[in-house]
């Protein structure tokens, strides 16, 4: 192993360290470990940049500020109201309409867009309630990414993996689909065991909001149906994204450009509302994961897992599914697929199957983001919203969740890979 490797390891451990014991905010520990990286000359200024995914940030930026005029209309306050009337206001069944919704948004939606428009609806039911929302946040969270696994545009490894296997979206959403569909039902029953069954209805809360009429919190008629269009072209922006020629952000900022010039809200007042400390944690970490993809590091964890199998496919499908989802809980999965989609293709060349594990890859590496706060960019969006609510959510208290989640999904898709593609 190289210096330069050894060192990369070490800023990605020491940074790892200092977010879980959450003695420093974790914006100010990814900026420092970048810049630490480039101090001591692991990676260069230009190949640190080509490391951040400005994809993902200018997604974020984007929908941050749609939200923050969206929510303006009172669309999230109707939903909220409308959702505790169909669950006749038990908490239980609240937590699973959310949930549902959460996981069906984020099969067309990227996970980022899907939580940043549940979060205030689930904010603002549970304080309607009296409810603690961070069960509904991790629930959410799991969803998401449960969800974003279904199909091609669900998660960017997805799209990834169906550019280079040229896979369509029918081919994701009939091999992935069921396995999604099977690991949202054992979360389902993982989180009524967790929560559910201490989730009581109070009475004189769920009277007051079944009284409520949920049309008299539209505070702005207008503003809601221009809401309503411009989110459903951003659904069918984000589907056709890659057949218009345009990245995903490009989607997100115009459409939030356009309902900015279309509602006339203060560019500064919606600016003050983006999470800029989040943006900032996914820069660095962005550098700080470059480097282990610039010095070589993930490609020996990539070249390891396919070197324990002995060249069985279906040794080789396990043990892509474990190796992925447990790399991908703490790394992010982006770097990881782009290293693994090489080798699979040599694999192919060489003779090999590699139809299951192209399944294995895309299950693992996406289910894999619920075994750590830092595993998925929607677990590290909703837990800022959570925590500027007046709700932390720490890194030890999502792992004890997230990281027993994602093992039971990736065992759920293990079992259903062993079925669909047997010895």
């Amino acid at each position: 192993m190289t210096a330069a490797q050894i060192v990369a390891i070490v800023v990605f451990l020491g940074a790892l360290g200092l977010i879980i014991s959450e003695k420093v905010n974790r914006a100010l520990v990814a900026l420092a470990g970048a810049v630490l990286l480039l101090a001591l000359h692991i990676v260069s200024f230009d190949v640190a940049m080509s490391h951040v995914d400005y994809n993902t940030l200018g997604v974020l930026l984007g929908m941050m500020l749609f939200v923050a005029v969206v929510k303006q209309s009172g669309i999230f306050e109707y939903l909220a109201i409308r959702c505790a009337h169909l669950a006749k206001g038990h908490p239980w069944p609240i937590m699973v309409l959310l949930m549902v919704l959460t996981a069906c948004l984020s099969a067309f939606l990227d996970n980022v867009t899907t939580v940043l428009l549940m979060g205030p609806v689930t904010l603002t039911l549970c304080r309607l309630l009296n409810l603690d929302p961070v069960p509904y946040f991790l629930g959410e969270i799991m969803a998401s990414n449960i969800g974003g696994t279904s199909t091609l545009i669900g998660d960017p490894p997805n799209i990834m993996i169906g550019s280079a296997a040229h896979l369509s979206f029918s081919d994701f959403l009939l091999n992935d689909g069921p396995a999604a569909a099977l690991a949202l039902i054992a979360v389902l029953v993982m989180f009524y065991f967790l929560y559910g069954r201490r989730l009581r209805k109070n009475d004189t809360n769920a009277d007051a909001v079944m009284a409520l009429a949920p049309a008299d919190y539209i505070k702005d008629r207008r503003l809601l149906r221009v809401s309503i269009v411009l989110t459903g072209l951003v659904v069918i922006g984000f589907v056709l994204h890659d057949n218009l020629g345009l990245e995903s952000c490009v989607i997100a900022l115009g459409a939030a450009a356009l309902i900015l010039l279309i509602s006339r809200t203060s560019i500064e007042e919606a600016l003050g509302q983006v999470e800029w400390v989040t943006l900032a944690f996914f820069a660095g970490l962005f550098v700080i994961v470059g480097a282990l993809t610039e010095t070589g590091v993930i490609a020996l964890l990539a070249e390891g897992l396919i070197g324990l199998t002995g060249g069985s496919v279906f040794a080789t499908m396990l043990v892509l599914l474990f190796g992925s989802a447990l790399v991908s809980a703490f790394l992010d999965n982006i770097p990881f697929v782009a290293t693994m989609i090489p080798i699979l293709l040599a694999l192919g060349a060489s003779g090999m199957d590699t139809t299951p594990l192209w399944w294995a890859v895309s299950l693992g590496a996406c289910l894999g983001g619920n075994g750590s706060i830092i595993g998925a960019s929607a677990n590290v969006v909703l837990s800022d919203i959570s925590a500027q609510n007046g709700h932390e959510i720490t890194f030890a208290q999502f792992f004890r969740v997230g990281f027993p989640c994602m093992l039971l999904t990736v065992a759920v898709a293990a079992v259903y890979l062993m079925v669909r593609f047997p010895m």
